[in-house]
Parts: C-alpha cells; sequence; structure tokens
C-alpha cells in the first residue's frame, strides 16, 4: 500500500450495451441486453435499465427474458467494442506509461509514474472528473466510473462504489474504514469456493476477516491465500501496475440452439472458430504450442481435449485440423449442446518444422457440470440476421437488425449520428440489404494496442 492516492481504475459502465445505446437512438433509455439471445444464452451484459429488473450477467438468456421480457436482446458487436476501447485505453496512456488493461472495458494506471501530485486530493479529483468528461466526448457518449486509491484493491473498490458514473478518491489512512463493511467477495480473488468455505467460518464481510484469526483461514483456504487475505482484508496490497500483462489463452465458444448431432457441420463450426482464434493470435503477435477443444453435451457432461504440438503455431489451417482431430475422438451421438476453441502456452516465435504429429502431447478431461459456467462468446442459430448487427441498404442508408424470422428481416435504419430512425421490413434474400463493409469511423479513432484476452 502507498502513502499516497496514486493508483486509478477505470471502469466503463455496463460497457456493451451502453455502446449500443449510443449507436442505436431509439435504446437510449430503455433496457438493453447483450449476449446469447436464443433460449440457451447468456446475458453478456445488461444496461442499468435492464438491471431495474434484476437481469444480470452470466444470467441465462431465458431468465432474463422472463424478467424483462420488454428488452431489447441482442448478440454483440465486438468489433465495435474494441474500437471503443482503445480509444478509452489510449485516453489513459495520456495519464501515465503505466497502464495496465484488465479486460476491454477496465484498467489500472500508476498515477504516480505519469507525474501527478498525487498528494493533493483535490487536484486528484479534478484530474478524475476530467478523465471522464475527455472519455465521454472521444467515445461519442459513453460514461465510466473512477476510483482513485493507495492499492490496486482501494481504487478498484473506489470504482465500484462510484458506479455508475461516478468518481470516488479514497483518501489515504481511510483504507480500512471504507473496506470494512464490504462483502468479502469484494477482496480480489475472492469467487464462489472460496465465499462458500469462508461463510462455513461465519464470515461474510471484510469486517469478518479482519476479526478472523489467521491460522484458521490458512486452514480453511490454504497458507499462501489465507495470509493473502488477511492482508487484504487490511487493505495491505503492494501489488504493482504491470502494463505488459499478457493474455493467457485465446478462445472462443459457440452454444447451438438446439444439440447438434451432425457431426460434418460440427467439424465446420470448429473450423470457423478456429479461423476466429488463429487471426486474434496472429493480431496478439504471439504463436501457440497447445490447441485445445471444449465439447458440452446435453446433459451438461464436458469434455475438454487439449494438444501439445512439438513447435509453436498461428496457421488457421494447423489449429482447425487439430480441432477437427481432437472432435473426431469423441462420441458426440448425444447431441452438442457448446463447443470452443482455443489456444494457449504462448512464445514468441513460431516452430513449425518441429510438428511431429506422433510425438504430439493429448491430454484429456472429462468433467460433469450442474450449472452454466462463463458465458459463451456466441450462440448460433439458424437464421443469417443476428439481432442488433448492422446492416446497409442503398435508399435507407445503414441500419440495425430488430429482428428475423419467417424468411423476413425487420430493419431499424439509424446510427449515433442520425437519431431515431424508420423501421423497414425485407425477405431475408434481398440482395439490396448488405453487411457494412467497415466501421463507422469515431471523431477519435485510435491504432492504439489491442484489449487484452481473458
Amino acid at each position: 500500500m502507498r502513502p499516497t492516492a496514486s493508483i486509478l481504475h477505470l471502469d466503463l459502465d455496463a460497457f456493451f450495451a451502453a455502446v449500443e445505446q449510443r449507436d442505436k437512438p431509439s435504446l437510449r433509455g430503455k433496457p438493453v441486453i447483450v449476449g446469447g439471445v436464443g433460449q440457451r444464452g447468456v446475458v453478456s451484459t445488461a444496461s442499468y435499465e435492464a438491471r431495474a429488473f434484476g437481469v444480470r450477467s452470466a444470467m441465462p438468456s431465458h431468465e432474463a427474458r422472463r424478467r424483462a421480457p420488454n428488452a431489447a436482446f441482442l448478440s454483440g458487436r465486438y468489433d465495435v467494442y474494441r474500437q471503443s476501447s482503445q480509444i478509452v485505453m489510449a485516453l489513459l496512456r495520456e495519464l501515465s506509461p503505466l497502464v495496465e488493461p484488465l479486460s476491454i472495458d477496465e484498467a489500472f494506471v500508476d498515477l504516480e509514474a505519469g507525474g501527478h501530485d498525487c498528494r493533493d486530493l483535490d487536484a486528484l479529483r479534478a484530474l478524475g472528473q476530467q478523465l471522464r468528461a475527455d472519455l465521454f466526448e472521444r467515445t461519442e457518449g459513453l460514461t465510466a466510473s473512477v476510483g482513485i486509491g493507495s492499492s490496486k484493491f482501494i481504487a478498484k473498490v473506489g470504482s465500484e462504489m462510484a458506479k455508475p458514473n461516478g468518481l470516488l478518491v479514497v483518501s489515504p489512512g481511510s483504507e480500512v474504514e471504507v473496506v470494512s463493511p464490504l462483502p468479502a467477495r469484494a477482496v480480489p480473488g475472492v469467487g464462489p469456493v472460496t465465499m462458500e468455505k469462508l461463510e462455513r467460518l461465519g464470515i461474510k464481510t471484510v469486517a469478518d476477516l479482519q476479526r478472523a484469526e489467521p491460522a484458521e483461514l490458512v486452514r480453511e483456504v490454504g497458507r499462501t491465500w489465507g495470509e493473502a487475505l488477511h492482508e487484504l482484508a487490511f487493505a495491505r496490497d503492494d501489488r504493482p501496475v504491470s502494463p505488459h500483462r499478457e493474455a493467457k489463452s485465446i478462445s472462443i465458444e459457440d452454444t447451438f440452439e438446439t444439440d447438434l448431432t451432425d457431426r460434418p457441420e460440427l467439424e465446420r463450426t470448429a473450423t470457423r472458430d478456429a479461423a476466429i482464434v488463429a487471426d486474434r493470435l496472429r493480431r496478439s503477435g504471439q504463436f501457440a504450442r497447445t490447441i485445445t477443444l471444449k465439447v458440452r453435451l446435453g446433459d451438461f457432461t464436458t469434455w475438454t481435449r487439449s494438444r501439445t504440438l512439438n513447435g509453436a503455431t498461428d496457421s488457421t489451417e494447423r489449429i482447425a485440423q487439430v480441432a477437427r482431430d481432437l472432435l473426431a475422438a469423441l462420441d458426440v451421438r448425444e447431441g452438442v449442446r457448446l463447443l470452443g476453441v482455443g489456444v494457449a502456452n504462448f512464445t514468441q516465435a513460431a516452430q513449425e518444422e518441429l510438428f511431429d504429429l506422433e510425438g504430439d502431447q493429448v491430454r484429456e478431461q472429462d468433467v460433469v457440470t450442474t450449472s452454466l459456467e462463463a458465458p459463451p462468446v456466441r450462440v448460433r442459430g439458424r437464421g443469417g440476421w443476428s439481432p442488433g448487427s448492422e446492416v446497409e441498404h442503398p435508399d435507407f442508408g445503414r441500419g440495425w437488425v430488430w429482428g428475423s424470422g419467417l424468411g423476413r428481416v425487420t430493419v431499424r435504419f439509424e446510427t449515433r449520428l442520425t437519431g431515431v430512425g424508420p423501421v423497414r421490413t425485407f425477405r431475408t434474400d434481398d440482395e439490396a440489404l448488405t453487411r457494412p463493409e467497415a466501421l463507422l469511423p469515431m471523431t477519435w479513432d485510435s491504432p492504439a494496442a489491442e484489449p487484452v484476452e481473458a
């Protein structure tokens, strides 16, 4: 923990949903839910208007529809989200050379490394307010919550307490008082498993953690984590801001509307996903030695197969072939609910010449799950027009898919620049309706580095 409030944490508010509301004027002020749009989908982000109905991230889409039946359910536009994220990360790098992106919508900033006077709390508040104003202008309407404190833990607590669209500077010396009433899950690294163990000890809040005996925590969660929990409960956190945080893996998953038993279709999905993963891998400037296939059956039995190569690759063909080979070894006659392809074990150089299929190592893992895990990236249906996706028409201009079915697609023609636009319906095979070749330019479009993959 530092003697000054010199670490800033920024978290974009309901990021995906906020981008959709910005770009679709007819949805502003209304409940918007981004994620899987089918019955098997999972909510990725819900606008604050949707959260008022109890909709939350990682909630099954069918439950979200029950709670907010009149909300707009959109499939997501990840290139657009990445565009706005780049603008935000570039703005943060104007404050300091030490910026640590945690994901596409949040980051830590070392203000001391940027030469700011971190002893002056009023100056820090002014800096935070100016940052939020600049962000709103450059992203053309997005908002963020900002926390500033003496450590990463305290800065993140500050941004959480400031939500939505607020700022909190935690004065040095007040950290323990600030964190004591918070739930124990506010401590970094405390997830459902750890929380269940802590509740067995009667620990529900950070104050309870502070009163717990260190030996008791060590006995329940292990020495390393138990000692760390005790330190964090008193806001003792010396983790530095690390600007070169690297992705540990890159992956994509598809959840299907109905269980798939057709092996050629599953192979096509694996090939398509491998191409997306390989593209992200190449853009990261890395090569992968481990390729993973994940298959979940209709009864939620989950199989994970990984092959570690003798070399490293960023080849679409190589990744796709390994994914198909791993799929070929699985019995999918009962039907596949989810399929995913991923890469890991990164290196900075390719070693294609060392590939030897006989020498590749295969790791297998069979897991039986009883509940949904992390939300998948996409939900694949049978139609060609996903709700929320961008379209273009020679007469009406650019717009977005309101909905489709029964051979028809309904489009609202509007952008963030036009105001609320008209609605028109077309045949799904209408050749005049096309997908735009490029994103709408942003006023502050930036070539900043790509956001970190999870």
